[in-house]
């Protein structure tokens, strides 16, 4: 007798790196031939990292999922901005940052821990009048994003090398990394960009545990 595919199930992801997470979802929709399936948290195409992928009822959990508290480790380029604040668009001109100390950094950190309010980036999956904010951004139009409580439970400084500053990040649910860098480039006084970002946990999922997409199976 033939085995059945499983239809009601909750994936642990690695999403790979330029890799949308609708493209995951597209992906596995095809090879698991399920037409009930989404993820539970949008990953941008430059982060790496845990993608929870649901299938038949368990879409039903997927608010459930989103609301867990998320956990990624990346790197901080300070002295250096962009547009989208993450590689997507070009880099500026760099700033002078030799009177930088780490002092310096974990002091904006600390001012960017515990109960925020973040302004989404521009170039962002927020819709506005139905149209997804990245989209007015690369027309280059300007739209007025409204600004939003986030909680930031954790936020360390894990190493500082020249420019490159990496950290780990404990936040919850709608906080914006790119947001992140840019905020924390404003309160050094000399701008910043994420140049690397994996998610490595969503509430007790971990990336640990996450297999490839070539790894599932039917």
């Amino acid at each position: 007798m033939e085995e059945q595919p499983q239809v009601d199930r909750v994936l642990l992801i690695d999403k790979p790196y330029e890799w949308t997470s609708f493209d995951v979802v597209n992906k596995l929709r095809y090879k698991l031939k399920m037409k009930k399936i989404g993820h539970a948290g949008t990953l941008d195409p430059l982060a790496t990292g845990l993608l929870i992928i649901c299938t038949g009822k368990m879409t039903k959990r997927i608010e459930e999922f989103m609301g867990l508290e998320k956990e990624y480790t990346g790197k901080f380029v300070i002295g250096q901005t962009t547009p989208s604040f993450d590689l997507e668009t070009e880099v500026s001109e760099a700033k002078n940052i030799t009177h930088i100390t780490e002092h310096d950094l974990t002091k904006a950190s600390k001012s960017l821990t515990g109960k925020i309010s973040q302004l989404p980036p521009l170039h962002s999956a927020i819709k506005i009048g139905g149209k997804r904010a990245y989209k007015f951004a690369r027309q280059g139009k300007e739209v007025a994003l409204q600004p939003r409580e986030v909680d930031v439970l954790v936020f360390d400084i894990t190493a500082f090398n020249g420019a490159e500053v990496s950290f780990r990040i404990v936040c919850s649910k709608g906080t914006y990394i790119r947001s992140m860098a840019r905020d924390f480039g404003e309160a050094l006084g000399v701008g910043a960009y994420l140049s690397h970002l994996c998610r490595t946990r969503i509430g007790p999922y971990l990336l640990s545990d996450a297999i490839s997409i070539d790894q599932v199976q039917p």
